[in-house]
């Protein structure tokens, strides 16, 4: 097992690696100036030739690349004078007398736009994405399993067919068309009902300027970003289960008398519930992923907003900052996902 994990590990540097290559060339090789979007158009050339090289963009792309993944990553080669100018933790190991094996914290750079940190960005809206997305996969967990079962247990009938005719509109919609519908009536022309805001993060300042948690701001982000993972999961609970209900064993329990909670829950639900991490998992880095448009429309001030924002200003640092956090959670998820199945069925071994 601990073998396997290393190999893992070592695959999925590889594919991060890849990944930030591909995604680092096609950013800095677009036809956009972000000095000009900072300075705007007016600007003369002399102040964007001086800005450009204070940000490293007149250089060419493989130097461009080699220097950025240099600074991400936590062993790396700099200057001995740009030690003192390195804003991360770190520890150095003299190579020469010009250069310093420096062991640290990935730096992420700073914003084009704001100058901050890009992983102080990343650390205060990260926190809110995975609350929104795991509140979205539990929403989607409690209704979807229940609503397979039933579906089950009441295979062609008109329950089963009313929840599936559901599901296929509920996949079929992307999350952004019931954000906007939500938003617009539940946290609008009803809002003297529901006491919802049409926009909101799960943090926010009060009157005095102090930060509050408004638990109330992520319903409706919930409820948008979990009805296509409701309607998935109610899909796969119920093929799931159809399939576990027409084993042997299953019908060997039914002829002994077991009641159908206790046949259900300590029978079919773990022989079930192999599909129903899968798809939860994969669901999970999904919604992380995916909340994008869902945070824009509520303005919940998470890792999707800020992707956004960074791409109108086209922020280079941020982007690529937002783009690495979440293709590290899409392999964290992999691996997790990977132990879990010999946990739930030690039949299945990770090769």
């Amino acid at each position: 097992m601990f073998s396997q994990l290393i190999y893992k590990l070592m695959y999925s540097i590889v594919v991060l690696l890849m990944v930030i290559i591909t995604v680092s060339s096609i950013i800095y090789l677009a036809p956009v100036d972000p000095t000009r979007l900072s300075f705007g158009q007016m600007a003369d050339a002399g102040t964007i030739e001086k800005k450009k090289e204070r940000l490293g963009l007149d250089k060419p792309l493989p130097v461009q690349l080699m220097y950025y993944i240099n600074d991400i990553s936590p062993i790396s080669i700099y200057r001995t004078s740009e030690l003192s100018e390195l804003p991360v933790t770190k520890s150095a190991l003299s190579l020469s007398s010009t250069h310093s094996l420096v062991l640290k914290m990935p730096y992420l750079r700073e914003s084009f736009q704001s100058g901050r940190k890009v992983s102080e960005l990343i650390g205060e809206a990260l926190p809110k994405t995975l609350i929104l997305a795991f509140a979205s996969l539990l929403f989607a967990l409690l209704i979807g399993i229940p609503l397979g079962i039933i579906c089950a247990l009441n295979r062609d009938k008109m329950a089963d067919r009313a929840i599936i005719a559901f599901s296929t509109l509920g996949v079929s919609l992307p999350s952004y068309i019931p954000a906007i519908m939500f938003a617009v009536f539940f946290g609008y022309v009803w809002s003297s009902l529901t006491g919802l805001d049409v926009q909101g993060s799960i943090i926010e300042l009060n009157d005095l300027g102090n930060e509050e948690i408004r638990i109330r701001n992520l319903i409706l982000p919930v409820l948008a970003l979990g009805i296509r993972p409701v309607a998935m999961i109610t899909q796969l609970s119920r093929s799931a289960f159809l399939d576990v209900m027409n084993q042997e064993y299953i019908k060997t329990a039914k002829a002994k008398g077991v009641r159908l909670v206790s046949l259900l829950y300590r029978h079919a639900l773990p022989n079930a519930s192999i599909t129903i991490i899968s798809a939860s998992s994969g669901w999970l880095a999904t919604l992380i992923a995916g909340s994008y448009f869902v945070e824009s429309i509520f303005n919940f001030k998470g890792i999707g907003d800020l992707t956004i924002s960074s791409l109108t200003s086209f922020d280079i640092p941020v982007i690529l900052g937002t783009l690495i956090t979440v293709c590290i959670f899409f392999i964290i998820i992999n691996l997790v996902v990977d132990m879990l199945y010999t946990k739930v069925d030690p039949r299945i071994k990770v090769n």
